[in-house]
């Protein structure tokens, strides 16, 4: 009697425990990517979603947008000047299914495309031009990106450039640069008050002199 109930409790308690591994809970913002002895047969979800335990391998993926950052690099632009470059890439998963099975380690594959296209894209340009125009290295670097991450089943949603460092000796050049010409605003500023002054009190001579 013992050994039938205990027999019952052992099956119950096997049942219970496939049961729980068949079953998913896949929230909104996630697939699951399913492979069937090793076959995949595609996306499941969002809500319950049922497995066959120890033939189906499930892989879950999130859909959010996330982002990476890629750390400063040195790139040398079309002048010859070297110049550091960070910026942050931010993506999001399409379509689940390709973004398992078209490339292993996306973060990883995206951070070395971006830094080669970024090279690329800096050493056409002038010093001034990348000094100058990060919304369209921005731009070049989205369309560049996206063009290669859309067979992985990722969207480039944004490319931001954080910070352009130029060569010390430059920037101390700019530096001068940008001082100098706010001395040549004060001295402009200054010498138009001292002549509206001086016609000022022209004008209060003449009209002392008529009266």
């Amino acid at each position: 009697m013992l050994e039938g109930l205990s027999l019952i409790f052992l099956l119950a308690l096997i049942i219970a425990v496939l049961i729980a591994m068949a079953i998913r809970i896949v929230p909104e913002y996630k697939r699951l990517v399913v492979f069937r002895l090793g076959r995949c047969i595609g996306a499941k979800g969002p809500g319950l979603v049922f497995i066959i335990p120890f033939v189906d391998k499930p892989v879950m993926v999130d859909l959010r947008e996330v982002f990476f950052d890629v750390p400063p690099q040195t790139c040398i632009t079309a002048d010859n000047a070297s110049v550091s470059i960070d910026f942050l890439v931010y993506d999001k998963v399409i379509d689940p299914v390709d973004s398992v099975l078209e490339v292993e380690d996306f973060t990883g594959a995206a951070r070395g495309l971006a830094i080669t296209t970024l090279r690329a894209v800096v050493g056409a340009m002038d010093l001034d031009d990348v000094l100058s125009k990060r919304d369209e290295i921005n731009q070049i670097l989205h369309e560049k990106l996206d063009e290669v991450t859309d067979r992985w089943g990722i969207r480039i949603m944004a490319v931001e450039i954080r910070e352009v460092v130029p060569p010390r000796a430059i920037e101390e050049a700019m530096t001068r640069q940008m001082a100098a010409e706010r001395n040549r605003r004060a001295m402009v500023a200054e010498a138009e008050g001292q002549r509206e002054a001086a016609v000022t009190v022209a004008k209060g001579d003449k009209q002392a002199t008529i009266l």
